[in-house]
């Protein structure tokens, strides 16, 4: 992804606007009445600015949330979001000594990558548009619980979900146990139809291209998916200036799970000839779970650390590993919070990052070569800044820096060098305001 001057200017110059429109509307109010009204809303306004390394996707992010209270426990809030991503993103076949060429996703058109160069698809462009209602309130004095809905909807993609948590406080409200869960429908229907998983990528030079290519898609144009979490959460008060929370979830998908934009590399033998391209398959259902310990603790001074621990793992055979420390001065009226996370993951079992003949002639179940499965580390450091004006104003920034570094795939017939798999760098930049 890349990011030039005017894109990083165009959402500064949008994010300062939101800021001076809420700042105004607070300023300018025309009567107490009017003013009275205004205070049983939150707003929250943000817009992000993303970008990757080697001219690959691009995004802006603009986010608007209003929250009505109707008490200090009943609340409706609404959220409207909308991204625009474009660039290019890599197609999942290896590098090669040689210049390659491959069939755009629709079917119309051939893109051609450069000898030694990582194969990019710049077809990537999409718009997103999510809206969603979340409804909370207390149940007597020892409960709360929580309702909402939301949709989400691009070129190729459609989302529409739900869900529910209910929460019991103990000790005084010191300890809340909370059991939270959502489920989502998703709608999957890609460009040029739904590639039959590891069959052979058609050949833009073909006299038979029409033909190869109609023998690749499945029938219909679309597919379904769905997706169940569920969310056990411990909250304790541990003291005045400490706060600990441990939570188990669970998340459960089935139905269409490939990306039927990826494709992998097929080579004669490791470091070979190039033999073509096949669609990935992946397997149709998978169970994640994860466990998550976060802690709060407040200095004597003001300043707050904040730190968390997840381990994630699922039955593709995928580890995970996330730390998170964040440390925000209090400067007055403003702040500033510096953050740095760290990530490594390993690789699910049909990761490769490309098959060899004699591989898939072994008939594979599940294969894919996305980089985003594979062997990685990733590295996250921000630096948030924000002002208040008053209790309830804010205005805020913050940027940060992020970098995923592969690592070699070991394997005696499938060998890669890290240097050959993708690794990537991006810059984030968002600009909001509370109010």
């Amino acid at each position: 992804m890349t990011q030039d001057k005017s894109n990083w200017q165009q959402g500064a110059a949008l994010g300062s606007t939101l800021a001076a429109i809420g700042f105004s509307v607070l300023q300018g109010l025309p009567n107490q009445a009017m003013a009275g009204e205004l205070e049983k809303w939150d707003v929250d306004a943000a817009v992000l600015q993303y970008v990757e390394s080697d001219s690959r996707v691009q995004a802006t992010e603009a986010v608007l949330g209003a929250t009505r209270n109707f008490n200090s426990e009943t609340q409706l809030n609404f959220k409207l979001t909308v991204d625009t991503l474009t660039g290019a993103s890599p197609n999942g076949a290896m590098p090669d000594d040689q210049p390659q060429t491959f069939t755009r996703p629709s079917g119309n058109g051939r893109y051609t990558v450069d000898a030694n160069a990582l194969p990019l698809d710049d077809t990537f462009r999409d718009t997103r548009t999510t809206v969603a209602v979340q409804w909370s309130a207390p149940l007597g004095r020892d409960w709360t619980y929580s309702g909402g809905l939301g949709y989400s909807a691009e070129h190729d993609y459609e989302s529409s979900s739900l869900n529910a948590s209910l929460s019991r406080f103990f000790n005084q409200k010191n300890t809340t146990l909370t059991l939270a869960s959502s489920m989502s429908l998703d709608t999957i229907s890609p460009e040029g139809g739904l590639p039959i998983g590891l069959s052979a990528v058609p050949e833009w030079s073909s006299t038979s291209f029409d033909a190869d290519f109609d023998a690749s898609r499945q029938e219909g144009s679309y597919a379904d998916k769905q997706v169940i979490d569920v969310v056990l959460g411990l909250t304790q008060v541990i003291d005045r200036r400490t706060l600990m929370q441990f939570n188990y979830s669970l998340s459960f998908s089935a139905g269409y799970m490939t990306d039927p934009y990826k494709l992998v590399s097929v080579f004669d033998q490791p470091g070979g000839i190039v033999q073509g391209y096949r669609y990935e398959e992946r397997p149709d259902s998978r169970l994640k779970q994860a466990l998550f310990w976060q802690t709060k603790h407040q200095l004597q001074g003001g300043d707050i650390i904040d730190g968390s621990y997840r381990y994630l793992f699922d039955d593709w055979g995928m580890t995970s590993h996330t730390l998170d420390l964040k440390y925000r001065w209090g400067l007055g009226n403003q702040y500033l919070e510096p953050q740095i996370r760290w990530y490594r993951q390993s690789a699910i079992d049909a990761y490769q990052p490309y098959i060899t003949s004699a591989q898939l002639a072994e008939n594979p179940e599940a294969l894919t070569a996305d980089y985003r499965l594979g062997d990685f580390d990733a590295w996250t450091v921000g630096l948030r800044y924000g002002y208040r004006f008053n209790a309830d104003t804010e205005v805020y920034t913050r940027i940060a820096a992020y970098q995923q570094l592969p690592r070699d795939f070991a394997s005696d017939t499938t060998p890669a060098n890290s240097g050959d798999l993708p690794g990537m760098t991006a810059l984030m930049l968002t600009l909001g305001v509370k109010f």
